[in-house]
């Protein structure tokens, strides 16, 4: 059994980790390169870091902020936001990034997933799915939320996959920030239809969310950022709790 990864993930706006609720209502939550150092010691198994306003603003991703965390840490870590091209992949990959996300980029144009993985490996393309239910299921946002694009996340993520994703991000915006949980519907939902990583993102509140996502909702790793950055959870108690529930984790 493949162990399930946590990933803290650091939402980066003017070169400050912030955090909202329902990607809005940002409050400053600290430095990002003294956050990845900490999570990087505390045990964790990835970071995600996003520029949560690069594509709103239209402009191209934090490469300085990239260089300095890659300096830092030893663990994988994604970072999305803004990338809109090959040239954009190559040199947040050049900064010292393992990964990186894929959002209203891959909307617009889905042969930027499928040029990627070709020239990159599928192992670096994320798809980051943004999604609010809907009466017909989940829909994909993008713009931080704000962009409504008629797109079933369900169809979305599958064909991504096709196209040469080799992960999804699937993040739950009616779950972001209010610390009630997972989306465990949502998270089955896609994990169940996809034959690559599923990460669960969005409304972690407890210690239990992370055991629930990963046995009620499928989840190949748990994304959460308040829980983390405010100190209200541990990531070495977290999983030394999930050693105990028998799920596989490395410690």
């Amino acid at each position: 059994m493949l162990a399930k990864r946590i990933i803290p993930c650091l939402d980066i706006a003017n070169g400050r980790v912030v955090k909202g609720t329902n990607f809005i209502d940002l409050k400053d939550a600290g430095d990002p390169v003294s956050l990845a150092k900490i999570y990087n010691d505390e045990g964790a198994d990835e970071l995600v870091l996003l520029d949560i306003t690069a594509s709103n603003e239209n402009r191209k991703t934090f490469i300085e902020v990239v260089r300095k965390v890659a300096k830092n840490i030893f663990i994988p870590f994604t970072v999305g936001g803004g990338i809109s091209s090959i040239q954009d992949i190559r040199n947040v990959l050049l900064a010292g990034a393992d990964k990186v996300s894929l959002n209203l980029a891959a909307v617009r144009n889905p042969g930027l997933i499928t040029d990627a993985a070709k020239l990159f490996g599928s192992q670096c393309i994320v798809l980051a799915i943004d999604v609010k239910k809907n009466s017909k299921g989940w829909e994909v946002y993008t713009n931080g939320g704000k962009t409504a694009t008629g797109l079933d996340a369900k169809l979305w993520a599958k064909e991504a996959v096709k196209l040469g994703a080799g992960e999804i991000l699937l993040t739950s915006i009616d779950a972001d920030g209010t610390k009630q949980g997972y989306d465990l519907q949502l998270t089955n939902n896609i994990s169940k239809n996809v034959n690559v990583p599923v990460i669960a993102s969005g409304g972690a509140g407890n210690i239990d969310d992370f055991i629930d996502v990963f046995q009620s909702g499928a989840a190949d790793a748990a994304l959460a950022a308040s829980l983390f950055h405010f100190g209200k959870l541990k990531i070495s108690e977290l999983k030394k709790y999930m050693q105990i529930k028998k799920i596989a984790v490395r410690i």
